[in-house]
């Protein structure tokens, strides 16, 4: 029987037992020594938070009465690395949706404090130690969020009004929502549009008047997801017609060299120190805000399309400080 065996076995006597539970009654159900369920006892209450008192009248073990039928075990057991682990992770998820999980997560965090406590081990701030800084992101309505995300995985139909940037108009949609995407310090939703017929994936910072609707979603099966959402390059899906061929610099190709733009992308280091980086796509817009920030350290090769819509750009760019 191993220690944490043990501990069940302990729990579960104590638990179960009106009165006091003597050491000697511990030592035989355990099966083991005094020095080893004295530690059983010790990792019971210290480690696990179990409410274990000695009753020195009636010489024995026993839980707090107004605890008594109310604790029990945790499910899971961690190590330090473990709980460093999941306290990293609280923050991560804290960061990137303020509000969303706060008052659920909320009493795991604390519990896990406690644990890293018993353990002697410390309780960092994690805060101190780790920071999240989220460029270019755009508020998302919290309750939106949570009825989206409820819709999601309840498999149920959204209605929406769709506010699109680029016509600057305000439509009312029923969706099917496929998957949540966090993408770039920012959440999409990728759904099935039936006023479209097609699949879309919208910014949710643009959705308002969220509702879920009792209709079933239409379900689109992971295979298409993948094939209409990653092929081609960014946000702006849809299947790869274009591969666009850029030229950076010696300078530059000390990073791009260790990025990865797209995961079917092909890169070659060339003889003058500079790297050639080949990238499928199908709408250019996020492509040239990417190519746009690297200046005079790239150049874009082909297709000539992709080359003067970038020549386009700098023109304009530079007729604005003229």
């Amino acid at each position: 029987m191993d220690k944490f065996d043990r501990i069940f076995q302990l729990h579960h006597l104590l638990n179960n037992r009106n009165s006091p539970v003597s050491l000697e009654t511990i030592n035989e159900e355990l099966e083991c020594s005094e020095r080893t369920s004295r530690r059983a006892i010790s990792l019971l209450r210290d480690y696990l938070g179990a409410p274990v008192e000695y009753d020195r009248e009636r010489n024995g073990y026993r839980y707090v009465d107004e605890e008594k039928g109310v604790y029990e075990l945790p499910g899971l057991w961690f190590s330090p690395d473990e709980l460093y682990a999941l306290m990293v992770s609280y923050k991560l998820l804290a960061d990137l949706q303020p509000g969303l999980l706060g008052s659920h997560i909320l009493p795991i965090k604390n519990r896990i404090e406690q644990l890293l406590a018993r353990q002697s081990v410390g309780v960092p701030d994690v805060g101190e130690y780790i920071r999240i800084f989220q460029i270019a992101s755009r508020p998302t309505n919290l309750k939106h969020f949570r009825v989206i995300s409820t819709a999601l995985l309840k498999g149920r139909q959204l209605c929406v009004l769709y506010h699109g940037r680029a016509r600057d108009k305000t439509t009312e949609r029923i969706i099917s929502p496929q998957r949540l995407i966090y993408y770039r310090s920012n959440w999409y939703l990728d759904a099935w549009c039936h006023m479209r017929e097609g699949l879309r994936s919208f910014s949710l910072d643009r959705l308002h008047l969220v509702e879920m609707s009792q209709e079933k979603v239409k379900k689109i099966g992971k295979e298409i997801l993948d094939a209409h959402f990653q092929p081609a390059y960014g946000i702006f899906t849809g299947e790869a017609k274009h591969t666009a061929t850029l030229r950076f610099t010696s300078a530059a190709s000390k990073w791009v060299a260790d990025e990865e733009w797209h995961p079917e992308q092909k890169g070659l280091v060339l003889e003058d120190g500079g790297y050639e980086l080949e990238i499928p796509y199908s709408d250019d817009r996020e492509l040239i805000m990417d190519i746009l920030k690297y200046g005079s350290d790239v150049k874009v090769m082909r297709p000539d399309s992709l080359k003067n819509k970038v020549l386009e750009k700098y023109i304009q760019a530079v007729e604005q400080y003229k």
